[in-house]
């Protein structure tokens, strides 16, 4: 396989993510695998909550928390559900990558197949990987934590003023600006080494997680400066492919949105009614609506956002394909068999 720098990766990638998403068409399939494409490769759906005023109110006038015993447990117990709904999405994600990297590398569109297939290797990355994050985040953790203490400090002798010099939050916070961009992209070196160099190893030749970042690191360390080219590239374009497909579609959908808004405000308007029943309907279309615009907007992203997360796991397999034999070797051949058909059945 030809051996594609950086830049040159790029064409190519749109090309091969141009036939595989749009030739031929079908709206289910491209839903399906934009759908996938996101997920493993973090595009995700962004939410708003606002804050609860019962811990708002919990804050004393001397400026201190006061936590109930119950409010602390509803605290320690939210805390213990975010981080296990947290490692489930990990895992959930850990799977489709295997599964949308199978899918790019063999030219197929069946998802169960290939989940089936690389499960163990799944296992095992998502085992590996959350060590990785683990120990990120401990290591993140020490670096800042010293802030955070000095400004919990700095806040609290403050009184119940409030009063804090303005002059002593520049040093404080000032290598905060130099520390979190610093930390942002060792995470983004880190999850592309994992996802788009160590991952490759583990699902074509079955290696274990060790001699996977092994291999990853010869090939890296032979072309520092390849390798810092591609990342850089792989960190700007998606972004600059998002903002301009937010240019070209974005007032289309502004105005699309703002009438759907306008034609539900109007017939809830329609069904303004004091009675109980009419403040039960109305409550009841609130919901409707809210369920309604979530989804068309979760449709909308993975719609949009898919092409460009195809495109990057793309670009991440013909960058690396001619660096690494064995996938070079898959990706040159004619997108005819999948070594799924190849695979033990299940047994029940």
């Amino acid at each position: 396989m030809k051996v594609f720098s950086a830049s040159q990766a790029v064409s190519p990638a749109i090309e091969r993510t141009r036939r595989y998403l749009f030739h031929p068409f079908e709206m289910s399939t491209y839903l399906k695998l934009a759908t996938v494409a996101c997920i493993s490769e973090g595009f995700t759906v962004n939410l708003s909550y606002t804050t609860s005023h019962q811990v708002i109110s919990s804050v004393g006038a001397d400026g201190h928390f006061h936590l109930s015993d119950e409010m602390i447990a509803i605290l320690v117990l939210g805390v213990v559900a975010f981080i296990a709904l947290g490692i489930i999405l990990f895992y959930l994600v850990a799977c489709l990558r295997f599964v949308f990297f199978h899918c790019l590398v063999y030219q197929t569109t069946e998802i169960r197949p290939a989940w089936n297939r690389h499960r163990s290797q799944a296992i095992r990355f998502f085992n590996a990987g959350l060590i990785v994050w683990i120990f990120y985040a401990l290591i993140s953790a020490a670096i800042v934590s010293p802030f955070a203490v000095n400004s919990y400090r700095l806040f609290h002798s403050a009184g119940t003023d409030s009063q804090v010099d303005s002059s002593s939050l520049l040093p404080l916070f000032l290598p905060l600006f130099f520390i979190v961009p610093i930390l942002a992209l060792i995470a983004f070196v880190v999850d592309v080494v994992l996802h788009d160099f160590v991952l490759p190893h583990m699902a074509l030749e079955d290696a274990s997680f060790g001699a996977a970042w092994k291999a990853a690191r010869t090939h890296i360390a032979a072309r520092k400066g390849s390798f810092v080219a591609y990342c850089f590239l792989r960190a700007v374009l998606p972004v600059a492919a998002l903002f301009a497909l937010l240019i070209v579609v974005g007032t289309p959908l502004l105005i699309i949105f703002g009438v759907l808004a306008a034609s539900a405000s109007g017939f809830l308007d329609m069904l303004e009614d004091t009675t109980p029943l009419g403040m039960v309907f109305h409550v009841l279309f609130q919901i409707l609506f809210v369920v309604i615009g979530l989804g068309i907007g979760v449709l909308v992203e993975f719609g949009l956002g898919g092409p460009v997360a195809t495109w990057v796991r793309n670009y991440a397999l013909l960058y690396y394909g001619g660096r690494y034999k064995v996938l070079g070797d898959v990706l040159s051949q004619p997108a005819t068999s999948s070594p799924v058909a190849d695979a033990e059945p299940e047994t029940a």
